[in-house]
């Protein structure tokens, strides 16, 4: 009589492919998990920011709903603005003052634009006619610009500018190249007479082609025939 095999008996514990599809399984809710926890909405913020746009104080002059998360830097960037704009105003008021002193408001006119400050000279604070040779009566006005701009680190655009008469002679075949030679030449005035660093500077000649009156009459030929210096502000961008 032949004997039955005996059947072995199952390994205890569960079975192996239920070991891996328990671990599918936890993978699976752990992602469910970090997707629900990442989709979470700051409430706090969410109704602060509703309220802001129901209040219509989305304006750049409003103050911010919502606590600067860096408040230092903000304050940083403030009051840098602040002296920035500090300086150019004493600027002007320094040299408004030696203007009126020295009775030069016929002849320079400092303003303050978007630009920053203008200083613009007439042709006769700075030249003879057709040419570019600064007069030696610039000297103290030019002077007591350079001291002022040691003081700050602007950069510094001055633009030649012609009325619409042309000229032709050796040296300035144009209106070009006698606003172009202007320009250069109170640039290299300062340049040579102050301690400021020459990369500061950018000489424009935008001969007759920018006038500030008609070329119509003897007195407005005159008043387009100018050099402008133009002490810039940081912020100000070029339009293209």
């Amino acid at each position: 009589m032949m004997r039955r095999r005996k059947q072995p008996s199952p390994p205890p514990g569960a079975p192996k492919w239920m070991v891996t599809f328990s671990d599918l399984i936890t993978l699976i809710l752990v992602f469910f998990i970090l997707l629900f926890s990442m989709s979470q909405i700051d409430i706090v913020k969410f109704r602060t920011i509703a309220d802001s746009f129901q209040q219509r104080q989305i304006l750049e002059f409003y103050p911010s709903v919502i606590p600067n998360e860096n408040p230092s830097d903000a304050q940083v960037a403030k009051d840098g603005d602040k002296g920035k704009e500090h300086d150019l105003s004493q600027l002007l008021a320094d040299i408004q003052s030696y203007l009126k002193e020295n009775q030069l408001n016929d002849v320079i006119v400092a303003t303050r634009t978007e630009r920053g400050v203008v200083l613009v000279l007439q042709e006769q604070a700075l030249f003879d006619s057709g040419e570019a040779t600064v007069l030696p009566d610039a000297y103290p006005f030019l002077n007591k610009v350079g001291d002022l701009l040691e003081r700050i680190p602007n950069f510094v655009k001055v633009e030649g500018h012609t009325d619409n008469r042309p000229i032709s002679t050796y040296q300035y075949p144009s209106n070009w190249e006698l606003s172009s030679a202007r320009a250069s030449s109170v640039i290299r005035y300062l340049i040579s007479n102050e301690r400021i660093d020459p990369k500061r500077f950018i000489a424009v000649g935008y001969g007759d082609t920018r006038p500030i009156a008609p070329n119509d009459t003897a007195a407005n030929l005159q008043k387009n025939r100018r050099v402008e210096v133009i002490i810039t502000d940081p912020d100000y961008e070029e339009p293209s």
